[in-house]
């Protein structure tokens, strides 16, 4: 199958499922929907089967799309009922959020296949800066701004995250702390982000995918029913069930880490996935 191996098919799909534990339990812990982990992973899982390197990457963003739903809900119900999940934000967020993601699935229609790249590299290198060598003193503010900012950073996290395949916790995460909220909140109501991001986000890249799979017949992991648009219902279905279960998990873990340990370790993450694309563009 995809002309290669038995054993090497056997072998991605136990990967797939361990990837799948991995991306639920940094959805609890970091308050992300695990896009960061599922987009480089399900990249090297489409190289093998021979995917073109021209839909590669909206494959990937799709597919993590849609991973991200039932897990960004599950990691969203935990902090909500530890009371972490500042809900005035998202009510804010909602609607310019959505609009920003059906912008960004619309230009993933149309874009070159390193944008994606380069949009991962810049947004998760910028945000591992500020976790891994930001202070205290960093700050715009001492309270969140105005509510047009709000409305605009909203949409851009919209747009942004689709281009990405994220949640949209890395973005969240950055703009609330440097307005002075905890990092512990910060995660808890960007896990909500992952609900509002992962559904319209997914609908998109299917839109998006449609045109692009008739133009590519002979690609196997394209087609229907293998996948459906630029999602993979392949890749869906081995990562949700080991993600689903390690998302509470890795929600109750992240109050159990002091603010700086959280950082680090999320800083260190957004560094190695950055190096990873960085090293695609270059070769």
């Amino acid at each position: 199958m995809y002309g290669i191996s038995l054993f090497d098919l056997s072998w991605l799909a136990v990967s797939m499922l361990a990837a799948g534990a991995v991306t639920g339990l940094l959805a609890g812990v970091f308050g992300v929907g695990g896009g960061a982990v599922a987009v480089p992973i399900l990249y090297e899982l489409f190289r093998l089967v021979g995917v073109p390197e021209e839909v590669r990457m909206p494959l990937c963003i799709g597919t993590s799309l849609a991973i991200i739903i039932p897990t960004s809900i599950r990691s969203f119900m935990t902090h909500r009922a530890k009371g972490a999940v500042d809900m005035s934000i998202l009510r804010v967020w909602a609607v310019p959020v959505v609009l920003g993601v059906i912008m960004g699935s619309f230009i993933a229609r149309f874009a070159p296949a390193d944008l994606f790249k380069v949009v991962f590299v810049i947004v998760a290198g910028v945000s591992a800066i500020r976790l891994l060598f930001g202070k205290d003193t960093w700050r715009f503010g001492l309270d969140m701004p105005a509510k047009p900012i709000m409305v605009a950073y909203g949409w851009l996290i919209g747009v942004l995250s689709a281009l990405m395949g994220i949640g949209g916790g890395q973005l969240s995460n950055l703009f609330m702390t440097f307005y002075n909220r905890p990092i512990h909140q910060a995660i808890a109501t960007s896990s909500g982000l992952g609900v509002l991001i992962s559904i319209p986000g997914a609908i998109g890249y299917i839109y998006a995918g449609l045109p692009r799979a008739a133009e590519y017949p002979n690609v196997v992991a394209l087609q229907f029913p293998l996948a459906i648009g630029y999602i993979s219902l392949i890749g869906f279905m081995l990562f949700v069930p080991t993600s689903i279960w390690m998302a509470p998990i890795g929600a109750r873990l992240a109050h159990t880490l002091s603010k700086r340990r959280l950082e680090v370790a999320f800083g260190i993450f957004l560094l190695i996935v950055s190096a990873r694309f960085v090293a695609s563009l270059i070769a």
